[in-house]
C-alpha cells in the first residue's frame, strides 16, 4: 500500500511512538465507518493487538506503520459492519449513531489541499454531522468503507482496493453509488448561527408547550426518530409530519419530570440539545435543518450512548 496516506506518516522507527501517534486518526476513521465511538475504540484496540502480536522483525519490515494500522483497522470495521446489520435487526426500536459531544471530536489536522481534486468531496467536519451518519447507515458495508476512505480521508482508489479486497474500478463504483445516496439525502446546510437560533426557538416553544410555535419551526414533512435501545423509554417507530411531531412533543413535555433541564450544546458539530437530570445526560437531540425549518429530529436516549455526555 502507498505510504502517501494522510492517516499514515512514514517514520523510520516502527516502535511505540510511531504507532501510538496514529491512534487519534484511527478512531476518527473508525467512528465514521461504524457510527459508534465505543465500537470504534474496540476496533482500534484490536488493531493494536494485532500489531503487537507481531515480532519486532515483522514490525520493522513494515515500511509505513500508519498505513498498515489504517489498513487493518478498516478491514476490522468492514467485518464489524457486516455483523452489525444482523445485530441491528434484533435491536429494540430504531438505531441512531452514537452522538458526539464537542470535546470528543479529535480532528488534528486537515488533508493536504493538493490531494483534494473532486469538488464534491466532503470535509471531515461534515462527515460527523448526524444527518450524514444516518445516510451512511443506508449504505452497504463496502460502499461505506470505499466512500469514507476515498471521499473523506483522501485515499486513492488503488489504496482503497488493497484495503477492501476489490479492484480500483469496483471501488470507484462503490464510492459513486455512495455519493449518489449522499446527494439525494443531503440538503444545503443553513449557517450555524441560523441553526442555533432555530434550535433555541424550538427549545423555548417546547418548554412553553406552544403547539403553534412548534409548527412554525417544523417542516410539514419532518421526521422524528428516537433511540432507546430497549434501555430507556422511546418511540419505537419514526413519527412523521410536523403536526404529529408537535403533538407528540407536547405530550412528552407533560410527562417530563420537572427536574429535567434542557441545555443548548454542540451535537456532532451542529447545534443541538441535551436533557440532564441530576447532572446526568438522559437524552441528546440532534437536528437537521433546511432553510428555516427543522426537517429531522434524532433523539438518543440509550444510556450506553450517553456515557460521554455525562462524564464531559
Amino acid at each position: 500500500m502507498s505510504t502517501r496516506s494522510q492517516l499514515g506518516r512514514d517514520r523510520p522507527d516502527p516502535g511505540l511512538s510511531a504507532v501510538m501517534s496514529e491512534q487519534r486518526q484511527l478512531i476518527n476513521l473508525a467512528y465514521r465507518l461504524l457510527g459508534s465511538l465505543a465500537d470504534a475504540e474496540d476496533a482500534v484496540h484490536e488493531t493494536y493487538t494485532r500489531w503487537y502480536a507481531m515480532s519486532p522483525r515483522q514490525q520493522a519490515a513494515i515500511e509505513s506503520p500508519g498505513a498498515w494500522l489504517t489498513t487493518v483497522a478498516s478491514r476490522i470495521c468492514l467485518d464489524l459492519l457486516g455483523s452489525a446489520r444482523a445485530r441491528r435487526e434484533r435491536y429494540v426500536g430504531e438505531w441512531i449513531p452514537e452522538p458526539l459531544p464537542e470535546p470528543t471530536e479529535w480532528i488534528s489536522g486537515r488533508p493536504d489541499a493538493t490531494t483534494v481534486d473532486p469538488a464534491d468531496r466532503v470535509t471531515l467536519d461534515e462527515s460527523i454531522a448526524m444527518a450524514f451518519l444516518v445516510v451512511l447507515e443506508s449504505m452497504t458495508p463496502a460502499e461505506r468503507v470505499a466512500f469514507i476512505l476515498h471521499d473523506v480521508f483522501r485515499y486513492s482508489f488503488a489504496e482503497v482496493a488493497e484495503i477492501v479486497g476489490r479492484t480500483p474500478a469496483a471501488c470507484r463504483q462503490l464510492a459513486c453509488s455512495a455519493r449518489r445516496r449522499i446527494r439525494v439525502a443531503r440538503a444545503p446546510a443553513a449557517p450555524t448561527a441560523q441553526q442555533a437560533g432555530l434550535v433555541r426557538n424550538f427549545k423555548q416553544a417546547w418548554a412553553a408547550k406552544d403547539v403553534d410555535a412548534l409548527l412554525d419551526l417544523l417542516d410539514p414533512g419532518a421526521t422524528a426518530i428516537a433511540d432507546g435501545g430497549g434501555l430507556a423509554t422511546a418511540a419505537l417507530r419514526p413519527i412523521r409530519g410536523g403536526e404529529q411531531i408537535a403533538r407528540y412533543l407536547i405530550d412528552l413535555a407533560d410527562r417530563t419530570p420537572h427536574d429535567v433541564t434542557f441545555l443548548e450544546r454542540t451535537v456532532n458539530g451542529r447545534p443541538g440539545l441535551v436533557a440532564q437530570q441530576d447532572g446526568a445526560a438522559v437524552a441528546v437531540y440532534a437536528f437537521d435543518i433546511a432553510g428555516d425549518r427543522i426537517t429531522h429530529i434524532w433523539t438518543i436516549r440509550n444510556p450506553d450512548k450517553l456515557v460521554r455526555w455525562t462524564t464531559n
